[in-house]
């Protein structure tokens, strides 16, 4: 029998090939294919990357594959046995792995959901599927009302490693039942599974850094363990390629100018190895597409880090107290297959679990992360107002009193920051973009440290370019303990009505790229849905209220699927200006709009719920309280004290 090392050294590259497919045909998937003149192997391939759906969507994967140099390669894929937690349980689980995001950033344990891990990693070849998924079935129904229920779990900690441990009489049954998947699999499918012989337990975190220690084990010892689970044998598999590659999640769109780089799409993951980099230019990384196997080199700034199980397939999902047989038994290659709604279900409920066979080849599992928010399941926006402004507080002529002929800033008041930016064009350019005071500030934090207090968490962060927006929003995330870790993205299209602006120019931002140099946690690689080229001076009311609409639709459209929480810091009107239209209302007239936004303080927040899958979003109270403060004129103790 074949290595797993053997197979890995055929993994190198290659000169790439191409296929001309046929058209698509109705009736069975894997006869149809082969009609088509497919040879077995890919169409094989084709159904079990596809999640077995139907005859269109392997065709689709053949022609994405066309040039992939590995479309022929007898390859098999690596697969495993987990444990997964349902109902309650998970929803802990999951709400712990929002939180230690939150507060630690990611750590290894982040990569894959909260699991039990029954065997080691193992290969098993495509034509082999089916079988492998009837052994793990078959077992699974020998094991109802056997396996054991409740399973007690005790929480370890060390200097670096968090997790729930079973204890070791159970554990010692979940290990013969592993044994006895293994030894239906080497009868069936003749694959070799070897059970985990170590220490049976769900991790929570390790490989984390040692000042997060406290924090990670305050938030552990707040999961409840005592709490009802109905723990499912699921059957997981990974392109045997890319298992030790680190997976990245396309952002943007890159056409290929040279050719050596990768064409990139929005949603394709691409795999990365350490061990590939040494050719790629500064700024640039060399992967692999999941969508079409070919390799190149890609612009770093346009993928993001994504969990490793992002990209896995799920074969099969079956719970040890439901007795309901599959849907489809009859495991023929391209039956009934899950969609993502189903298998959500799937896992938190106690009803019938078993899914569907080919052995339940299903599709990839493009969101099997715990960060889907089952506690939060809907989406959500947050839009908030500045803080307290210098020019409010102090005048229009703040400028002048603060900056001396030289144009050196001077600290004249308390409530005056200490220090305030350069600015290329001069200080003058603050005329028309000035920053916050240092209540201002304090307010910002204030918001943040409620946000943290009402385990809110902020997945995506943009605000206005207006100075005062970005430093309430860097300091939000300080109060959040998020700073450094959620990156802003400044979007011009979310800057107030420009009939406000004195003057007959917009204000000079300070650009993203000298905002990362002040040390403020920008993306300086964000693409504005409208940038600063396309606003123009006395916009009329209707263009603002449309550009709003846009901008936010734009917004929640780029985020949905990666985050549930969108947080905007924009301007008083913002609050009205981001939300009405997305709620089905029409705006109201102007002489409104200006009443409702004076109303505004600075730090107003409201916050908005989708209905549903609708489209459709409302207005609901907000995760924290109101911030109520009031004018507080400059005092002189000479003035008012020393008076006869």
């Amino acid at each position: 029998m074949a290595t797993k090392e053997d197979f890995y050294a055929k993994v190198t590259p290659r000169r790439q090939r191409q296929t001309r497919p046929g058209t698509v045909k109705h009736g069975s998937c894997l006869d149809v294919l082969l009609s088509m003149g497919f040879p077995k192997s890919r169409a094989l391939k084709a159904l079990i990357s596809t999640g077995g759906r139907n005859v269109q969507a392997a065709c689709d994967w053949l022609f994405s594959h066309v040039d992939d140099p590995f479309l022929d390669e007898l390859l098999p894929r690596e697969y495993v046995l987990y444990l997964r937690p349902s109902g309650p349980l998970l929803h802990q689980l999951s709400h712990f792995w929002q939180q230690s995001r939150t507060l630690c950033g990611k750590n290894k344990a982040h990569n894959i959901f909260p699991h039990v891990t029954l065997c080691q990693f193992f290969m098993c070849a495509d034509a082999k599927v089916e079988a492998l998924c009837e052994a793990l079935q078959t077992v699974v129904g020998q094991w109802r009302g056997r396996f054991p229920s409740p399973l007690p779990l005790e929480l370890y900690t060390s200097s670096n490693f968090i997790g729930l441990f079973i204890d070791d009489s159970m554990a010692e049954v979940l290990k013969s039942f592993a044994t006895d998947f293994a030894a239906e699999a080497a009868a069936k499918a003749d694959v070799l599974v070897e059970p985990h012989k170590k220490q049976l337990h769900v991790t929570l975190a390790y490989h984390f850094p040692a000042n997060h220690l406290t924090s990670l084990e305050k938030l552990a010892k707040g999961v409840d363990i005592s709490l009802g689970c109905d723990w499912l044998a699921v059957l997981y598999s990974r392109d045997i390629r890319f298992a030790n590659h680190e997976t990245l999640r396309v952002m943007y769109p890159y056409t290929p100018q040279n050719e050596d780089e990768l064409e990139l799409v929005p949603g394709d993951f691409v795999f990365m190895s350490s061990v590939e980099q040494s050719g790629a230019s500064e700024g640039w990384v060399y992967g692999t597409s999941m969508t079409t196997g070919l390799s190149g080199q890609l612009p770093e700034n346009y993928v993001s880090r994504a969990d490793e199980c992002d990209t896995w397939v799920l074969h099969g999902t079956h719970s040890f107290l439901s007795c309901t047989s599959p849907t489809n038994s009859g495991g023929a290659v391209g039956g009934p297959f899950l969609d993502g709604q189903q298998e959500s279900r799937l896992l938190d409920d106690h009803g019938p679990v078993d899914p569907p066979s080919l052995g339940v080849i299903c599709h990839p599992m493009q969101m099997m992360r715990p960060t889907s928010q089952p506690l939060l399941p809907k989406r959500t926006l947050f839009v908030c107002r500045h803080g307290e402004r210098m020019d409010v507080v102090f005048g229009k002529h703040w400028i002048t009193q603060c900056f001396d002929a030289k144009g050196r800033y001077v600290r004249s008041n308390l409530n005056m920051p200490c220090n305030v930016l350069g600015r290329s064009g001069g200080y003058r350019e603050y005329d028309k973009d000035c920053p916050i005071t240092v209540f201002g500030a304090s307010q910002a934090r204030l918001v943040g440290e409620a946000l943290f207090d009402s385990h809110t968490v902020i997945d995506f962060v943009y605000c206005s370019p207006s100075l005062r927006c970005v430093q309430t929003a860097h300091n939000i995330l300080r109060g959040l303990q998020q700073d450094g870790k959620i990156k802003l993205r400044v979007e011009p299209g979310l800057f107030e009505w420009t009939k406000w602006v004195s003057g007959t120019s917009l204000p000079a931002w300070i650009p993203p790229t000298e905002l990362a140099a002040a040390n403020f946690s920008v993306d300086t690689t964000y693409r504005p849905h409208i940038p600063v080229s396309k606003l123009t001076v006395l916009e009329s009311y209707e263009t603002y209220m449309s550009r709003s609409f846009q901008v936010t639709r734009e917004i929640l459209a780029e985020c949905n699927a990666l985050g549930n929480t969108v947080l905007i810091v924009a301007h008083a009107s913002s609050l009205e200006a981001c939300t009405r239209q997305m709620q089905g209302l029409n705006p109201q007239n102007s002489k409104d709009f200006v009443q409702v936004v004076r109303k505004i303080p600075y730090l107003g927040f409201c916050a908005c719920e989708e209905m549903g899958e609708t489209g459709v979003w409302q207005l609901v109270d907000p995760p924290i309280l109101p911030l109520t403060h009031g004018p507080n004129h400059s005092f002189n103790w000479r003035e008012t004290l020393l008076q006869d």
